[in-house]
């Protein structure tokens, strides 16, 4: 009976005490599968680059499971497996990402100087000189993305808030399949629809004011979905102990629950401006475009830099322009950039500090 029981133990213990690859097995396999990689690239004639490196990220997978399947087993062999999925699924998301801004930057630094960032198009003639600059779209852009961020933040805050704190029944579940719809509208919908009732319907003119409204229709569902997710991350534990104090419903909102998710919110109203930063289809049709400076937003056709970038790069067989387009393209890179780290910044500052 005994030696029945006991069997199976030294089985378990060679199980358990298995080899272990070394700390540099990962970087040797790596290099052996990006020059294997490489090799059978060159040797099969393919010429872009992009299909070596794929070729070497399924032979790294292939490799590392091979490897730890031999020394470790099929156990430790899967774990290594889905970290080598993961580690490729990586590589394949920031390849792209470093790519288009280090292009960005190599194409569009020559244009950037005082020149263009404190000049308009007004009186250039884009097509023969390199004069000019984006001071005027610069202009556009900050009061739209302004305009539009003050019109959705509340309203989308105040939405989560209702959803989330109150919501219940036939009306809450409506406002959450609008929300969703709105999420999936194009951006030239939301384009139309204000350019049929503002400026149709009602008789306004263009405007940047105008572009505003649809980027803020585009705006809102972003902000409600960000918004709501981190309220519902706020512990109940916290408002019920504010509701224990006797402090009523919505104070315990005010003075509880929004500071503890101002992070979050925070973010995810970044998130919805850097979503509009970039549209064009809605200022095309709206804002209509200026090539002189207009500080009013209400009143007359203004710029944007995403419309500034399609107009440059649309002419045709245009040196000047396509430096002038990277250029901007930059430009609105680096806002988007700023706009993130001044988020980060203000969600640190206002999150709560807990205490030692």
């Amino acid at each position: 009976m005994s030696t029945m029981t006991t069997a199976p133990a030294p089985q378990l213990r060679q199980s358990l005490t298995n080899g272990r690859l070394p700390k540099w097995a990962p970087v040797a396999v790596t290099v052996l599968s990006i020059a294997l990689g490489c090799g059978i690239g060159a040797a099969a004639g393919l010429k872009s680059h992009l299909q070596w490196g794929l070729i070497s990220a399924l032979l790294f997978v292939a490799v590392s499971y091979a490897v730890a399947a031999k020394v470790e087993g099929r156990r430790q062999a899967k774990d290594r497996f889905a970290t080598s999925l993961v580690w490729v699924a990586f590589i394949l998301a920031v390849v792209p990402l470093a790519a288009l801004t280090f292009y960005t930057v190599q194409q569009g630094i020559a244009a950037i100087n005082g020149n263009f960032l404190t000049h308009s198009m007004k009186g250039v003639v884009a097509s023969t000189t390199p004069d000019g600059g984006i001071y005027h779209a610069i202009i556009g852009t900050l009061q739209q993305v302004l305009l539009a961020t003050l019109i959705a933040a509340p309203i989308g805050l105040l939405t989560a808030v209702y959803l989330v704190e109150y919501g219940r029944g036939r009306l809450a579940k409506a406002v959450t399949f609008f929300v969703d719809v709105m999420t999936g509208i194009p951006s030239v919908v939301a384009g139309l629809f204000i350019l049929s009732l503002w400026n149709i319907v009602l008789g306004f003119g263009y405007s940047g004011f105008s572009g505003s409204l649809a980027l803020a229709i585009l705006m809102m569902p972003v902000v409600v979905r960000s918004t709501e997710e981190m309220l519902k991350l706020v512990p109940n534990e916290l408002r019920e102990a504010s509701y224990a104090l006797g402090v009523p419903k919505w104070k315990t909102i005010l003075r509880i629950v929004l500071p503890t998710a101002v992070g979050g919110i925070t973010t995810g109203v970044m998130l919805a401006v850097a979503r509009i930063t970039g549209e064009t289809a809605p200022v095309m049709m709206l804002v209509f475009g200026s090539d002189v400076i207009n500080n009013d937003p209400f009143n007359n056709p203004q710029q944007s830099l995403p419309l500034y970038i399609w107009q440059q790069y649309s002419m045709v067989n245009n040196d000047f322009g396509y430096q002038r387009a990277w250029g901007a393209a930059l430009v609105l890179i680096a806002f988007v950039m700023a706009l993130n780290l001044v988020a980060r910044g203000i969600a640190r500052w206002r999150s709560p500090k807990s205490g030692h």
